[in-house]
């Protein structure tokens, strides 16, 4: 048999880039001081971080200078998953890393945080401001009672007052856990009501898509419904004076107070992110000071090659784990982006006129705004001067080929194209970025340091170049250290470690490549089986969706009682587009000819929108529920998804099969 030539890349790093880039440098430097591997590249690197994991993860925290307040007896006590001990003993602050770039005399008056909203203004929080702002703060939480362990909230959309605010939880030792003001009262209750804070940050509105949108009711309700809080903070985004018996942001921001900081346990809390919650309640994921600390110095200053003199964007929101990874940047100097807004208003173009605005190094992005900026025919590089951008990275869902195609032809050939994937349950990447490494089209560049990321079989058996479920056989140092209100751990082992016992199952269907590189074909938890053959549903919506008349798609796979398999695909037109015959037949032929026979849908059938959780991403486990006859209010967390009415067509089309 003869083996398939290696595709050409689509992108390939010089030589020069290969030889500036931070890894380069820290593999050098590990193979002096730590017995990394001096030859083989970025492979032979990668074999080592997860052979020797005690040596890279002591490399990483030494290249980076992480200040231990209390020296470490070892790197990896008990190296069990769930239960993992890491840098025992030793005591540290996220917080001091974050705000240490403000320290240097020569770069107190650079900008740590450029804010930027929908009117394209812009305004500016210097390194110093900074380091005044949360020490201010911080001095007032403790004034107010709190002490480490004591939750914070943040009712607040992405501004520096919520980076302030986080960066102050976390000096005193606090956790920090946050919404964003588009979620409803329900919606935040299900996530604080869970973890009880003490404190709550919470602004008057916020402003989206040209509307102003006043959230004074909900916070009414939301210090209604919360009895733990002792203070609550408002925070005048729309200008609107204090209510009686809150505080004003401003007078606790004042002065130059210097921060103190708490030093805590590597393990201690640093803040409480959650599932979706589609299902059910959602996860209250608890993640610690030390290793968010570790993980994202590697990710953000290893992987995404990030450094002082880069402005780091990323559009998100504080509802979503990316929110917190964009914060992270400060750790390694990064003035960070705050995009707070629409992320196509007044045009499609918004967020490419941000990053030309604010002279963005790394913009990121998800994986549909590319493809909806790839349909209304944006160019990004004709319209606006991205001349220091040197990286678009994307996550949230798979980046079809043609959107990896598309943003190298529209960008250039020394643009960098990073697709990445990880989760909020780690709240960092397991593949993704690596600034030596080429980039082929569809695929994810390699797995993480650190990472010793698997396709396995349904045996536990490893498997590459076919379809497998996505587990992780060693620990990383930000999984969680537990869920909160989960005192045997039983919740917490049944989410990812029920399936391979003491390996992690992250629910995504993968396939890694005899070269290391990785792709991602969905969630294993809506797996579609047909004919005994599993299949990831992004394959299907990258093939579908290239249709002009498809503005997005759903696939749902449904084992019948009688033995059977209904597979119907749901697509959502583009305005003036009617799904006949033609259409039809066009889509079947789409995935007959890209994809396979087995992939060619039961039924196409026209819907009035896709549903997606609160942080955009597409719902599928809920919708295969309600097709399968459960009930709306079983089938669905409604304070979860963007809009019930959707969801509602599909429980009408499940009566509708149904005969009733």
């Amino acid at each position: 048999m003869i083996a398939e030539p290696t595709p050409a890349p689509l992108w390939q790093p010089s030589s020069e880039r290969i030889a500036a880039a931070q890894i380069t440098r820290f593999q050098e430097w590990a193979a002096t001081h730590h017995g990394a591997p001096a030859d083989g590249g970025y492979p032979a690197l990668h074999r080592w971080s997860v052979e020797s994991l005690d040596a890279f993860w002591a490399a990483v925290a030494e290249w980076f200078d992480i200040r231990f307040a209390t020296p470490y007896e070892q790197v990896l006590g008990d190296r069990a998953m769930p239960g993992a001990q890491w840098f025992t003993g030793s005591t540290l602050n996220y917080a001091e890393h974050s705000l240490r770039a403000g320290e240097d005399p020569a770069r107190a008056d650079l900008p740590a945080l450029l804010h930027v909203d929908e009117t394209q203004q812009q305004s500016l929080t210097t390194w110093r401001e900074l380091r005044h702002q949360v020490g201010s703060l911080a001095e007032h939480l403790r004034g107010l009672g709190v002490r480490p362990g004591d939750r914070v909230s943040g009712y607040l959309p992405n501004i520096p007052q919520a980076i302030v605010a986080l960066l102050a939880t976390a000096a005193v030792g606090a956790v920090w856990t946050s919404c964003a003001p588009d979620f409803g009262a329900r919606s935040v209750l299900d996530r604080f009501q869970q973890v009880e804070p003490v404190v709550l940050f919470a602004v008057d509105g916020y402003r989206y898509g040209g509307r102003t949108h006043d959230r004074g009711d909900v916070v009414a309700e939301l210090r209604a419904e919360l009895p733990t809080l002792r203070a609550v903070v408002h925070v005048p985004l729309l200008g609107t004076r204090a209510p009686e018996g809150t505080l004003d942001w401003a007078d606790l921001v004042t002065g130059e107070t210097e921060p103190v900081f708490t030093h805590v346990p590597f393990a201690h809390p640093l803040w409480v992110l959650y599932s979706s919650g589609t299902t059910g309640l959602p996860k209250a994921i608890v993640q610690s000071q030390g290793g968010i600390l570790l993980e994202h110095v590697k990710q953000l200053g290893l992987h995404c090659d990030l450094g002082p003199d880069d402005r780091f964007f990323w559009y998100t929101s504080t509802g979503w784990m990316m929110w917190n990874f964009l914060a992270s940047g400060l750790l390694v100097g990064a003035t960070l982006v705050l995009y707070d807004g629409s992320p196509a208003h007044p045009g499609a173009d918004a967020q490419w006129d941000v990053a030309e605005r604010t002279g963005a190094t790394l913009f990121g992005t998800s994986a549909a705004y590319v493809m909806a900026c790839r349909k209304a025919g944006v160019h990004p590089a004709r319209d606006h001067d991205l001349s220091r951008l040197a990286c678009v990275a994307t996550t949230g869902s798979p980046l079809p080929p043609d959107g990896f195609r598309w943003l190298h032809d529209e960008l250039g050939p020394e643009v960098w194209i990073a697709s990445v994937s990880g989760g909020t349950d780690v709240c960092s990447c397991f593949a993704g970025a690596v600034p030596t490494l080429p980039v082929h089209t569809g695929e994810l560049q390699a797995a993480a340091l650190g990472t010793d990321l698997q396709a396995w079989d349904p045996e536990g058996h490893p498997l590459t170049g076919e379809v497998g479920e996505l587990v992780v056989t060693n620990p990383m140092p930000s999984m969680p250290v537990r869920f909160w209100n989960d005192p045997d751990g039983s919740r917490y082992h049944d989410s990812y470690f029920d399936t391979y016992p003491g390996v992690w199952r992250h629910g995504d269907w993968i396939t890694l490549t005899d070269r290391g590189s990785v792709v991602i074909h969905g969630r294993s938890d809506s797996t579609l089986n047909r004919q005994g053959v599993r299949m990831g549903s992004a394959d299907i919506y990258e093939a579908v969706e290239r249709i002009p008349e498809v503005r997005e798609s759903l696939v749902i796979g449904l084992e019948q009682p009688d033995g059977g398999y209904w597979m119907p695909l749901f697509v959502h037109l583009a305005d003036g587009a009617v799904l006949d015959d033609d259409l039809v037949a066009r889509i079947r032929q789409t995935i007959r000819t890209d994809l396979s026979p087995r992939h060619v849908p039961d039924e196409v059938i026209e819907a009035p929108g896709i549903p997606h959780t609160l942080t955009g991403k597409r719902i599928e486990v809920p919708v295969k529920r309600l097709l399968q006859g459960t009930p709306l209010e079983r089938a669905v967390n409604a304070g979860s998804v963007d809009s019930l009415d959707v969801l509602r067509f599909y429980e009408r089309i499940a009566r509708d099969r149904a005969g009733h």
